[in-house]
């Protein structure tokens, strides 16, 4: 028969458990009381016998056996808590409130005993009571006992130890009682996470996970549950929106590709054209499909890891400078006014091949949109939260403020970009490494108008200090 559900919970399991520990605690520290609280009983019991055999001694000693008989019957008399016998040297019976010694094989030496005496009770029956002894010789040859009754002691110590077990049973319910609420609660607040973990296995994207508002571990967990929902809704959003653009913009390409090779495969039938150019031209649409699918991997393959691989810190300076030196030359051709101001002695973590690459991007798009006799500025910096920034500053036309969120977006281009090469993905890719660097990726607008050029625009690349 399986259990309910609240009594195979993790809570109420690890309440058992925890129930389990301090049961078997409270038996070793019941175990502890007992026999300290009973060795001490007996302790006080065996130092109060003690001083009575002395005194009784002395008695004797000072007026002999007559003065000790004497003494015996008149505390026997009294509500002494002892029991008394005198016995001569042979171990016949004197005197005393006892019948027999309980000492049995008495060879001289003192000797302790424990017996039990018997007793009426109110109703006139017979009770025994444990009772504890010592046996001494004499100097004259007698011999003397003096126990003591320690029954009290011994039901003081039990009604101890009873209210202790009493005590630790309550405790187990009230544990067990708190264990059943404490899963029920947790039950519930699970419950509400499975529900949406089922309704995302299903299908449904949009379901999320209730934050009550206490600031606890569950508020915690569901908010990170519905972070991660919202990202993925995102990315799913994203992916189907790339197949749809990767499905329109190539199909273009595609379709010229086709076209090209049709006509060249039409011309060489009729023995006219030159069929070398069109495979030349169709080869280089097939690089640029290809290019298209590599660098929507790229930034797929970025996105679903989460940082950048192969890390490793490097002076930003060089990096930038083996780019600034590889886009001088395009810039010279085009007559674009080139500069570079980069800062010595930075340090940044991060895939240098990656970091070139949005680097690259960045510079590609200041050179295609900025007109001849524009001018283009690169700058390595930190800033003043210690952050390395890689910053391009252009004199093109720049992006409206109202366009920049969406310029990052996979296969977005706006209007003053459609009669330019490209598949809208180079500040997709820039802002992907960014991401995955700890980063971020700012548009600002540029130096404003100058010279009938600009407004411009500023791309800065920011990432975390190194360490």
């Amino acid at each position: 028969m399986r259990l309910p559900r609240i009594l195979r919970t993790t809570p109420f399991r690890l309440t058992l458990l925890f129930l389990a520990l301090f049961a078997a605690a409270a038996s070793a520290f019941l175990a502890y009381i007992y026999l300290a609280t009973a060795g001490e009983a007996t302790r006080r019991t065996d130092l109060e016998i003690t001083r009575e055999m002395r005194s009784l001694a002395a008695a004797y000693d000072r007026a002999g056996v007559d003065a000790l008989n004497q003494s015996l019957i008149e505390r026997a008399a009294s509500e002494r808590p002892f029991l008394y016998l005198l016995m001569s040297p042979s171990g016949g019976r004197i005197s005393g409130s006892i019948a027999a010694s309980p000492v049995e094989s008495f060879i001289g030496a003192p000797a302790w005993t424990s017996f039990s005496v018997t007793d009426l009770d109110g109703q006139g029956r017979q009770v025994k009571h444990p009772a504890r002894g010592l046996q001494e010789r004499l100097r004259g040859g007698e011999i003397l006992f003096v126990g003591a009754d320690v029954g009290e002691d011994e039901a003081y110590v039990v009604k101890i130890v009873r209210a202790l077990w009493g005590a630790g049973a309550l405790v187990v319910i009230l544990g067990l009682v708190g264990g059943v609420l404490v899963s029920r609660n947790v039950s519930r607040s699970m419950a509400g996470l499975s529900d949406v973990v089922a309704a995302v296995r299903n299908g449904d994207l949009a379901a999320r996970a209730a934050v009550r508002g206490t600031h606890d571990e569950f508020d915690e967990l569901a908010e990170g549950l519905n972070e991660m929902l919202d990202r993925l809704e995102r990315s799913m959003a994203g992916h189907r929106h790339s197949g749809d653009a990767i499905a329109h913009d190539l199909r273009s390409p595609l379709t010229r590709l086709r076209a090209r090779l049709e006509a060249a495969l039409l011309d060489v039938e009729a023995g006219r054209g030159d069929p070398t150019e069109a495979l030349v031209q169709a080869v280089g649409d097939t690089d640029g499909v290809l290019k298209t699918f590599a660098t929507v991997l790229a930034i797929a393959r970025l996105q679903a890891a989460g940082q950048a691989p192969d890390q490793a810190t490097f002076d930003p300076e060089h990096l930038a400078a083996d780019i600034a030196e590889l886009y001088a030359p395009l810039c010279e051709d085009k007559h674009v006014d080139f500069k570079a101001e980069l800062a010595e002695g930075l340090a940044v973590r991060g895939n240098r091949e990656f970091l070139a690459q949005a680097l690259a991007n960045i510079l590609d798009n200041a050179v295609k949109y900025t007109p001849a006799g524009g001018a283009i500025m690169l700058r390595v910096r930190r800033r003043s939260s210690g952050e390395v920034e890689f910053s391009v500053t252009d004199t093109g036309p720049g992006v409206p403020e109202a366009d920049r969120a969406q310029v990052v977006d996979r296969f977005v281009r706006l209007e003053n970009s459609r009669n330019e090469p490209g598949a809208g993905l180079g500040l997709s890719l820039v802002s992907a490494v960014a991401e995955a660097h700890g980063g971020r990726l700012d548009l600002d607008e540029g130096p404003g108008q100058l010279g009938g050029m600009g407004p411009g625009l500023r791309v800065a690349l920011i990432l975390p200090r190194a360490g």
